[in-house]
C-alpha cells in the first residue's frame, strides 16, 4: 500500500508544471529510483547529481566544506541546485532547488552520533529546512535510506503544490524539524543584486510560442523606458528565428555603473507587466556571462552593440581575447541577431561592421526593410524631460497669474 501511494504522488508530481535539479550527498537514493522509474520524469527532473566523494563536492561548491552533513550545507546545496533549474528550465515554469546530505548508517555501525540527514528545497520565493535524528540501531542502512527518501518526496510534493500523504516510516519520537522562511519580491531582488540568485523571471506574457521554448529570442536593455521600438524589435526577430521564446532581459548590475536599486527594477518591471511581455532580471552585464546563463540563445541587439562585441579595444586591445571570448560564446550556441541603430546621425547595419570570420556566423542581419526605429531610450528621456520642464514652466506661470 505505501508504494503504491508514493507512485501515486511521484505521478502528481510529475503532473504539475514544478521543474528541479536535486543534488543528493549520504543517502535518499531511493528517492531518485521512485522519481525516475515512475512515467513522466523528464517533466520534473532536469538534472540530478550525487557529488559523493570528497573531490566531487569541493567541485560543486567551489571550495571545502568545513562539515559535510549540516543543514547549512543542504540549504547551500539547494541553492546552487535552483540557480542551476532556472538556467535549465522552459521560461517562466515554476522551479525548485533540492539540497540533501545525511550521515546514515554504516557497516560496521558508527560510534557515538545517531543517524542524521537535512534537507533543504529552494524556490524562488521561499526555502524549507527538515533536518532529522534517527534512532541509532534501529535500522538497517538500506532502510533508514528509505525512510530519508520518503521523507524527500513528501516534501518535493508539498514544493510542488501536490496534496496526499503516506508514511514517511519515522517513530513518534524521530519528529522532523521543520522551517519555512519566505522571501519578498524585494528580498528576492537583493539576493540577486548580491549574486546569490542568478536571475528571476517574470513570466507576464500569456501568449502561447508553441513548441521551441527551449530557445529563448532575448532582448538586453535598460529600458529606460520601455517603448514601442523594443516592442517591435523583439516581434521582428520572432519572425527572423523562425520561433522560440521571446523576453526581454534587464541587468540589475552595469559594467560601468552602480548596480540598480531594488525600486529603480521594480519600476522597469512594472512597464513590462504593464505591456504583457516577460521580462527577465539578471545580474550580468557582460555577454559572455549572458551566453553562460542563457546557452542556446539568440541575444536582440543593435548594430552599435554588435560593433562594440567584436572591437577588441573592449577586450585589453587583445583580437585574440576577443575571438576566444566570443568562441566560448558560439559554443553555448548562442547567435546574434542584430537590427540597424542610428548612430551619431548615421544608420548603421551589420553589413557595415567588418566581423571576423572565425565567428561570422554568430550574427544574422535583421533587414533595414523589416525593422527600423531611429529613436533611443535616451533620446526618449531628453524629449520626456523638455515636456516636463515645459509643464513646471507653464505651472509656475499658472500660479504666478492666479496671485496676481
Amino acid at each position: 500500500m505505501g508504494e503504491a501511494m508514493i507512485r501515486t504522488i511521484v505521478e502528481a508530481i510529475h503532473s504539475s508544471p514544478t521543474q528541479a535539479v536535486v543534488y543528493l550527498s549520504g543517502g535518499a537514493s531511493v528517492a531518485l529510483g521512485w522519481l525516475m522509474s515512475v512515467p513522466g520524469a523528464s517533466n520534473t527532473l532536469l538534472e540530478a547529481v550525487v557529488p559523493y566523494s570528497r573531490i566531487s563536492m569541493v567541485q560543486l561548491l567551489g571550495r571545502v566544506p568545513s562539515q559535510h552533513c549540516s543543514q547549512a550545507m543542504a540549504s547551500e546545496m539547494a541553492l546552487l541546485a535552483y540557480n542551476r533549474a532556472v538556467k535549465l528550465s522552459k521560461p517562466g515554469f515554476p522551479v525548485i532547488g533540492v539540497g540533501f546530505t545525511g550521515a546514515l548508517a554504516t557497516s560496521p555501525p558508527k560510534r557515538g552520533d545517531h543517524s542524521r540527514f537535512f534537507l533543504s528545497m529552494r524556490a524562488s520565493d521561499r526555502i524549507w529546512e527538515t533536518s532529522v535524528t534517527l534512532t541509532k540501531n534501529l535500522r538497517s542502512r538500506e532502510e533508514e535510506d528509505k525512510v530519508a527518501s520518503r521523507v524527500l518526496i513528501q516534501a518535493m510534493a508539498k514544493a510542488c503544490q501536490v496534496s496526499g500523504t503516506f508514511d514517511s516510516g519515522l517513530t513518534e519520537s524521530e519528529v522532523p524539524d521543520e522551517s519555512e522562511i519566505q522571501f519578498s519580491e524585494e528580498q528576492e531582488l537583493e539576493q540577486l543584486i548580491k549574486g546569490d540568485l542568478c536571475f528571476k523571471v517574470y513570466p507576464f506574457s500569456k501568449q502561447a510560442y508553441g513548441s521551441d521554448q527551449d530557445r529563448k529570442i532575448i532582448l538586453p536593455g535598460s529600458f529606460n523606458p520601455l517603448h514601442d521600438g523594443h516592442l517591435k524589435l523583439l516581434e521582428v526577430a520572432m519572425s527572423v528565428c523562425g520561433g522560440g521564446y521571446p523576453c526581454f532581459e534587464l541587468s540589475a548590475v552595469n559594467a560601468d555603473k552602480p548596480p540598480l536599486s531594488v525600486a529603480q527594477i521594480k519600476d522597469r518591471v512594472k512597464q513590462f507587466e504593464e505591456a504583457g511581455k516577460t521580462v527577465i532580471v539578471s545580474n550580468e552585464p557582460y555577454f559572455y556571462k549572458k551566453a553562460e546563463l542563457f546557452p542556446g540563445s539568440s541575444f536582440v541587439i543593435g548594430a552599435d552593440t554588435a560593433a562594440r562585441l567584436v572591437n577588441p579595444k573592449y577586450y585589453e586591445g587583445s583580437n585574440k581575447r576577443m575571438l576566444e571570448i566570443l568562441g566560448d560564446c558560439k559554443r553555448t550556441g548562442c547567435i546574434f541577431l542584430v537590427g540597424g541603430r542610428n548612430v551619431d546621425g548615421v544608420f548603421q547595419v551589420l553589413e557595415d561592421i567588418d566581423i571576423p570570420e572565425e565567428i561570422r556566423d554568430m550574427f544574422i542581419s535583421i533587414p533595414a526593410e523589416k525593422f527600423r526605429m531611429d529613436i533611443s531610450s535616451t533620446e526618449l528621456r531628453k524629449k520626456q524631460g523638455g515636456v516636463d520642464k515645459r509643464k513646471r514652466e507653464n505651472a509656475k506661470e499658472d500660479v504666478e497669474q492666479s496671485s496676481k
